[in-house]
């Protein structure tokens, strides 16, 4: 809901003013992968908050159906059940907090969480992912269908134009790119963008939600993300309708760092089912 619904004027000229400290970003960024995020005996927690703001994520050129259904199925079971029973999280329903997939696989998408019997939403990119470059009626066409299609959450790719002319348009979550770059989600990038949620906060009362994509792929990653948001943005900002982490290998190496806390071994390559 924008600042304009609630029956509030959105002022963006505060936008405009907006000066960033490099070398102080760059530093805080420095310091936040430098020191260890969470002590040993939290880890195994935080993980597992982790994994319940995945965005559980394919997006191939050579998606099937059965990769969006293995995908799926890993969605509603992303951590084996004898390692949730060992510590005690068996039948908390942890689930990754949706899958995202191109519009033409919303469809397998939907089949395959329904026939796993669970209500996990279906994410789509859209608007001309990546590059966002095709015409407004067509990107339009592809919200509409991938809704159509069961949809209820879309990774719109913005008209970068509209950004460089600083025309600004208002949005439920920001994400740090589209996962396809050369780069994507760096530290010093995400702390401008929290802050700018945190100022867009305190001068509206809107939370708006943040979703680093493209690179996260290590479970200490996720625990530095955790740390990050939970420093800047509060609490509040660390469950998946505000946090999202978009990720497709991220999952494999948490299961991995979840089963030697719990065995106090390494995984070996069998031990652990593949998405």
């Amino acid at each position: 809901m924008s600042a304009h619904q609630q029956g509030t004027e959105l002022d963006l000229s505060w936008i405009s003013k907006i000066q960033v400290n490099k070398p102080a970003v760059l530093r805080r960024a420095e310091q936040i992968q430098a020191r260890r995020p969470v002590k040993k005996e939290w880890q195994a927690a935080w993980l597992l908050k982790a994994v319940t703001c995945i965005d559980l994520t394919t997006l191939s050129g050579d998606d099937t159906a059965s990769n969006v259904q293995r995908l799926c199925y890993k969605a509603k079971y992303p951590i084996r059940e004898d390692l949730l029973k060992a510590l005690n999280m068996h039948d908390k329903g942890i689930t990754t907090a949706a899958v995202c997939v191109y519009p033409a696989r919303v469809c397998d998408a939907v089949k395959a969480l329904k026939a796993a019997g669970c209500d996990i939403p279906v994410a789509s990119v859209a608007t001309g992912f990546p590059a966002g470059q095709t015409h407004l009626k067509t990107r339009l066409e592809e919200i509409r269908l991938a809704v159509e299609d069961g949809a209820t959450e879309i990774d719109v790719v913005i008209n970068r134009t509209l950004v460089l002319t600083g025309q600004w348009k208002g949005s439920d979550f920001i994400k740090t790119s589209t996962g396809k770059e050369t780069v994507n989600a760096t530290f010093p990038v995400a702390i401008v963008m929290l802050r700018a949620i945190r100022d867009f906060f305190w001068k509206t009362g809107n939370k708006v939600g943040f979703k680093p994509a493209g690179g996260i792929r290590s479970a200490k990653d996720s625990l530095v993300w955790l740390s990050l948001i939970k420093e800047e943005l509060g609490d509040e900002w660390m469950k998946p309708e505000l946090f999202r982490i978009g990720a497709s290998t991220l999952l494999a190496d948490i299961e991995r760092q979840i089963y030697h806390h719990v065995t106090g071994r390494y995984a070996a390559y069998h031990d652990l089912p593949m998405s």
